[in-house]
C-alpha cells in the first residue's frame, strides 16, 4: 500500500521541500520498511500538520483518532486493508474486538467516528461490539447518530484478567478513549490484547516526549534527503512548576518564550523569510484544542487576565495544567473558499489511510485551528487514481499529498518510539 494519490488545497507549482521529498521516494520508502522492521507502529494514529510553505511540519500526534467518521467513504477500502494487517500483527487469531469510546455519549458526532470506526473493524472480519466505561451505562443503550445510523453501547465488566460485555469475551480491546481522567483500575493487568497500551493515554504520555522522540527520527531522515531538519521539525521546549491561578511560573515562561522566539527569528533570517516569529503554548497532555495559546512575545503570558489564565489553567476532564509545550508556531498558507485550513493525516498501522482538512473561518494563519467553529473538509483521490512517475518539473502530475504522507509517517514513528520507551518505565 502506497501513500494514496490525494488532491490538497495547494495549487501552483510545485515547492522546493515538496521536490525534494517526491524525487527521493525510492530511497524514503525503502527506510520506511527498514524502520517498520524494528518498530512496531501504533495501532492507529492521526497527525495535524501545517504546511508553511517553507515548512512542513506535524503540531500534535493523536494515538486515539476520533474523526474516523470525517474521511471521505472512498478511503474505506484502504482502512479495511490496514485494519486487517494491523490485527494480525498484533494477534493472528483474532476475531473479536471490543471497542472503547470515550464517555461523553452526549458528542453525536465523536460517536459517529465511534461507528465509522466499528464499521472498518467488521469489514476487516471481526466481530465488533462497543463498550462504554461510562458509570450511566448500566444495560444495552442504543443511540441515534446524526446521521440516520445508530450505535449501542454496553456496560464493560470485567471477570478475573479479561473485559467484555454480556458473555462476550474479545480476543482484542481497543480504546478510542485517550484516557484523559487517568486509567480505569478496570483496565489494568488484562491478559487480553490491549490496543493502544494504557502508557499511550494523557494520564501518562506527554508531548514534549513525542517531540523529543521525533527529533530523533527527523534527524536521521534528514541527513537520508539531504535538508535542514528545521523545515520538517517545530522547535519545542518544555515548561514546568506552572500554577495559571497563583501566577506561579510566569517570568519563566515568558523567558523561554523570547528565547525561542529569537531562535525561530534566527532561522528565518538563515532561510530568507519575512515573517513574524510566533510560538504556541499548550498543555503538555491532553486534545480537543484546550489549554493552547498563540503568542508572539513573552510579555503577553505576564499579567493573563482571569478569562485568559482560566483557559490556560484546566483541560479536558477538568484536569489542572502545571507542565506545558512551547512550541515554534507553524503559519499555515493553506485555505479553503477563503478560510484558513490545515491537514489532518490518518494512519492505520503503518499505512496513510487518507486525512481531511481542519478549516475554521475565524482563525488566522498564525492561530490554532481545533477550537469551536471548525470544520471538516474530506480530502478526495486525485484522478487518475494511481500515482503517476514525475520528473520534477513544475506543472508534473505529482502527488503533492507524499509528502503529508511521509511527514506523518515520521510523527507515528515517534510515536512507535514512545510507546516502546515507554514500556520499558
Amino acid at each position: 500500500m502506497s501513500v494514496p494519490h490525494l488532491t490538497t488545497a495547494l495549487t501552483g507549482p510545485l515547492l522546493d521541500l515538496e521536490r525534494k521529498i517526491l524525487a527521493a521516494q525510492p530511497e524514503i520508502e525503502h527506510w520506511f520498511r527498514n524502520q517498520w522492521q524494528e518498530h512496531t507502529p501504533p495501532f492507529y494514529g492521526s497527525v495535524d500538520l501545517r504546511n508553511a510553505g517553507y515548512k512542513l511540519a506535524p503540531v500534535d500526534m493523536n494515538l486515539f483518532p476520533g474523526g474516523f467518521n470525517n474521511l471521505n467513504p472512498e478511503f474505506h477500502p484502504l482502512a479495511v486493508q490496514a485494519a486487517m494487517m494491523a490485527l494480525e500483527g498484533y494477534c493472528p487469531d483474532a476475531r473479536r474486538i471490543l471497542l472503547i469510546p470515550e464517555n461523553h455519549t452526549r458528542n453525536l458526532f465523536y460517536l459517529q467516528n465511534v461507528a465509522a470506526l466499528a464499521k472498518i473493524l467488521r469489514q476487516a472480519g471481526m466481530v465488533v461490539r462497543v463498550g462504554s466505561l461510562n458509570p450511566e451505562i448500566t444495560a444495552p443503550t442504543e443511540l441515534d447518530l446524526p446521521d440516520g445510523g445508530k450505535l449501542t453501547l454496553e456496560p464493560v465488566v470485567r471477570n478475573g484478567r479479561r473485559v467484555g460485555v454480556g458473555d462476550f469475551s474479545p480476543c482484542v480491546v481497543l480504546l478510542n478513549n485517550d484516557l484523559s481522567a487517568g486509567i480505569p483500575e478496570i483496565l489494568q493487568g488484562l491478559e487480553q490484547t490491549l490496543l493502544p497500551p494504557l502508557h499511550a493515554g494523557w494520564a501518562v504520555r506527554r508531548k514534549t516526549t513525542h517531540f523529543a522522540a521525533y527529533d530523533r527520527v527527523v534527524a536521521e531522515f534528514a541527513e537520508l534527503i539531504d535538508i535542514d531538519p528545521w523545515v520538517i521539525n517545530p522547535y519545542f521546549e518544555h515548561v514546568d512548576g506552572l500554577d495559571f491561578h497563583a501566577r506561579e511560573g510566569e517570568e519563566k515562561l515568558a523567558a523561554t518564550v523570547d528565547a525561542m522566539i529569537e531562535k525561530i527569528g534566527a532561522k528565518y533570517d538563515e532561510h530568507g523569510i519575512d515573517q513574524e516569529p510566533f510560538v504556541i503554548v499548550k498543555a503538555n497532555a491532553g486534545t480537543y484544542g484546550m489549554g493552547i495559546m498563540s503568542v508572539k512575545s513573552g510579555a503577553e503570558l505576564v499579567g493573563l487576565n482571569r478569562k485568559q489564565r482560566n483557559k490556560m489553567s484546566v483541560v479536558k476532564e477538568g484536569l489542572e495544567v502545571h507542565d506545558v509545550i512551547v512550541q515554534e508556531g507553524v503559519p499555515t498558507f493553506e485555505n479553503i473558499n477563503a478560510a484558513v485550513a490545515e491537514p489532518v493525516v490518518y494512519m492505520l498501522d503503518r499505512f496513510v489511510i487518507g486525512g481531511f482538512y481542519r478549516v475554521h473561518t475565524g482563525r488566522g494563519i498564525d492561530e490554532n485551528l481545533n477550537a469551536p467553529g471548525m470544520h471538516f473538509v474530506p480530502l478526495a483521490f486525485a484522478s487518475p487514481l494511481s500515482t503517476p512517475d514525475c520528473d520534477g518539473s513544475p506543472d508534473c502530475e505529482a502527488n503533492r499529498f507524499y509528502a503529508y504522507g511521509v511527514v506523518a509517517r515520521l510523527a507515528l514513528l515517534a510515536g512507535s518510539l514512545e510507546l516502546e520507551e515507554g514500556e520499558l518505565l
